[in-house]
């Protein structure tokens, strides 16, 4: 079966939330300790229902069944869960931001990733915005690089259980003369 891109909904949430803490601990290795990555699931990685509510989350699904998910928002928060999210959410940014990408285990490495992503920069450039910025865990940082990403930051997140988890900051200009006028509106 092809891979559809579809909106996320509030029913998804149960699938979401066993897809995550499961895409972190396979992808993660390497890259974080095992320590590190159960401390992201706790404090930074899981599903925000800002994100689905406002319409800019979306699912990757292959006969049926959700195999990535991942989304941008127009709001200022560049990362976090409902657990922690980071930043304020309380008005609309310049830039849109890309967040909270998982891919299933044994998915990762068949384009889905970068199907998805420029699902959201397209949403993302529908409604006027002309840069994307996010927060890339270390797995990710050679995955948005190859999409055009450039490195603006590393970042250093001590989580409430005193963890210091690693990101870096990266951002990508999209074709236009900058963000049009006005609020999006979902």
């Amino acid at each position: 079966m092809p891979l559809t891109v579809r909106v996320a909904t509030r029913a998804d949430v149960p699938v979401l939330s066993e897809l995550i803490p499961a895409s972190a601990r396979a992808l993660s290795a390497g890259f974080y300790t095992a320590a590190e990555t159960e401390a992201a699931i706790r404090h930074v990685f899981g599903v925000n229902l800002q994100l689905i509510d406002d319409g800019t989350y979306l699912v990757v699904e292959e006969d049926g069944v959700i195999v990535a998910c991942g989304g941008w928002s127009f709001r200022p928060t560049l990362y976090g869960g409902d657990q922690r999210p980071v930043g304020a959410d309380d008005a609309p940014g310049d830039t849109a931001k890309i967040r909270a990408f998982f891919v299933a285990p044994g998915q990762a490495r068949r384009g889905i990733g970068g199907l998805l992503l420029e699902a959201c920069a397209e949403a993302a450039r529908r409604a006027g915005f002309r840069r994307l910025e996010l927060m890339a865990t270390l797995p990710g940082v050679p995955f948005y690089a190859r999409l055009g990403f450039r490195e603006v930051a590393p970042v250093v997140d001590t989580l409430p259980d005193g963890t210091r988890l690693r990101f870096v900051r990266m951002e990508r200009t999209e074709p236009g003369r900058g963000r049009v006028p006005g609020r999006f509106a979902p």
